[in-house]
């Protein structure tokens, strides 16, 4: 007799591939340019607070536009709207190459924009695709990857734009979502094929099929069944989502200003402050495994503590400090990425359905993202203003703080929620 009793569900990884490397292109676009920020500032004749905007931009559209990204999602399906993500990052890379601070500002904005999607889709497919007991191990592969794509343009953008010019640098890393485009359009071309692809049917269509189900009794509505806003009264939920905004804020405000930081007060050039900037990515590659890992040995509170200490530590040290930075930023990189890790796994075991898991990422990313946008122009606006790095990094570190709090208020919330 055979048995209906069906095995674990295995890992599909060649989509899981496909995500990854279009991952590749959601955080370096928006870091690339901060390796030359001070040869854009010069050339362009802008001052810190105009420069940090290159980098506050995308962030700001992740805040405004998160709610249609999920509208998009919605309609035009998972599989589509990550196509649209990557081919939308590669025109702004293009865009961004143009003559002036007018069109490099326009491409970041359309790099921004696109990213929105792909920021909240991801946890979507990788909720459908991917069986629940290796959620975390796989969105930790994908902070993993975001990362290495950081960690390689902070590394090489500052030689290569000794040889080609700041301008070239950045368009030559539209190589790397152009890899993305085709892996993921492959699956696309794939998936047509197979008639496997994630697209919502028409409004009609779902109204044919509930009459057939009624009909033949094939359907069945189980009570308390949660819609997509369900997910909304949770206080967890708010919780992350302000827990995110002050780490995106601190993560995009460092990640633009450590080549400069780093050059001033040490006293190097910016090849050599990349490269020490470039530690702050890389050790994030493993600080995205080390995180969960250490919370499945430390109970629910383990990991939300060292994630908290990881940014005490890397604000405490780079201004109390600065000439042990290596140090502070390989360990404040576990705090980054473990951070993201955490948060965004959080909400995909939290979730009871696709619209929940799309509507909760949306939430936290339009609330966070939206704080966040203030960090780079404030920290640029404080140096600017001040001519040193002291007041910027006491911020920093105050925001830390803050952000240890919201995280461990979350964390507390969470041990309530029983699935």
């Amino acid at each position: 007799m055979a048995s209906n009793v069906q095995g674990p569900r295995a890992v599909p990884w060649l989509i899981v591939l496909g995500v990854l490397v279009g991952a590749l292109s959601f955080r370096a676009p928006v870091i690339a340019v901060s390796p030359v920020l001070r040869d854009i500032e010069r050339d362009l004749g802008i001052g810190s607070a105009t420069a940090g905007l290159l980098t506050s931009a995308p962030v700001l559209a992740f805040a405004l536009l998160t709610p249609f990204a999920a509208l998009l999602i919605r309609r035009a399906g998972s599989d589509l709207a990550l196509m649209i993500t990557l081919a939308g990052v590669l025109l702004g890379t293009v865009v961004r190459a143009g003559p002036g601070y007018g069109w490099m500002l326009a491409g970041m904005i359309i790099i921004g924009v696109s990213i929105t999607i792909g920021n909240v889709v991801v946890p979507v497919i990788i909720r459908r695709e991917v069986p629940k007991e290796r959620v975390s191990f796989i969105m930790a592969l994908y902070v993993a990857t975001m990362n290495g794509g950081s960690l390689l343009v902070t590394l090489a953008t500052a030689p290569l734009a000794t040889v080609l010019g700041w301008s070239g640098a950045l368009l030559l890393w539209a190589s790397m979502t152009l890899l993305g485009v085709g892996l993921w359009g492959m699956h696309v071309a794939r998936g047509r094929r197979a008639g496997t692809l994630n697209v919502p049917s028409s409004p009609a269509s779902q109204a044919r099929t509930r009459v057939q189900d009624l009909a033949t009794g094939a359907i069945t509505v189980p009570t308390g069944t949660p819609g997509s806003r369900a997910i909304l009264r949770q206080p967890v939920i708010w919780l992350l989502a302000f827990a995110f905004g002050a780490q995106a804020l601190l993560y995009y405000a460092l990640s633009t200003w450590l080549p400069t930081l780093t050059s001033d007060l040490l006293g190097i050039g910016l090849s050599g402050a990349s490269a020490l900037a470039a530690l702050y990515q890389g050790a994030a590659i493993v600080g995205a495994f080390v995180v969960p890992a250490f919370a499945k040995v430390a109970g629910r509170y383990g990991a939300p503590i060292v994630i908290c200490l990881s940014w005490l530590i890397l604000a405490g040290g780079l201004l109390y400090a600065p000439q042990h930075i290596w140090l502070w930023l390989t360990l404040g990189a576990v705090g980054h990425a473990g951070g993201f890790v955490v948060v965004f796994a959080g909400v995909v075991q939290v979730a009871r359905s696709d619209a929940e898991a799309t509507t909760g990422s949306a939430v936290i990313q339009g609330i966070g993202y939206g704080i966040s946008a203030a960090g780079a122009p404030l920290l640029g606006a404080l140096h600017e203003e001040t001519g040193g790095w002291q007041a910027p990094l006491t911020v920093v570190l105050v925001i830390a703080v803050a952000y240890c709090v919201m995280l461990l208020g979350a964390s507390v919330a969470a041990g309530r929620i029983r699935r």
